[in-house]
């Protein structure tokens, strides 16, 4: 799984890359020193949430992609390691909502489903 971390918008006060790439830095630490295996946290460029930074987006492979507002390295740090470990633990990345910490349950923008996705149709009789 990959977690993409928006570096473009920054707080008042924030240098380039702002609180984006603090979480990125942060998180790799955090993924590398807990021996994560298959997580992969990349900076990108802008994932036009501009009003909720810092952004995140949680992909893998055939898994429905969930995008995140309103985080920081500072507050949510063990909160996206979390849902993240519980992201690629699932079959189809859905994590139910009970399951997520608080900052994933208030901070979801979208959830987006995986390429190739056909809704099931219902029969009727």
């Amino acid at each position: 799984m990959t977690i993409f971390v928006c570096v473009s918008c920054r707080g008042q006060g924030e240098g380039e890359g702002g609180s984006g790439l603090a979480l990125v830095n942060a998180l790799r630490d955090k993924f590398a020193a807990a021996s994560a295996e298959g997580v992969a946290v990349k900076p990108v460029e802008c994932l036009a949430v501009c009003k909720r930074p810092a952004t995140v987006a949680m992909v893998g492979a055939g898994k429905w992609t969930y995008l995140v507002g309103d985080l920081t390295a500072a507050d949510h740090l063990d909160e996206i390691v979390e849902a993240a470990l519980s992201y690629q633990r699932s079959e189809n990345g859905i994590v139910p909502w009970k399951e997520r910490p608080a900052s994933f349950r208030k901070g979801v923008v979208a959830r987006i489903p995986p390429l190739g996705f056909e809704i099931q149709e219902q029969q009727t009789t």
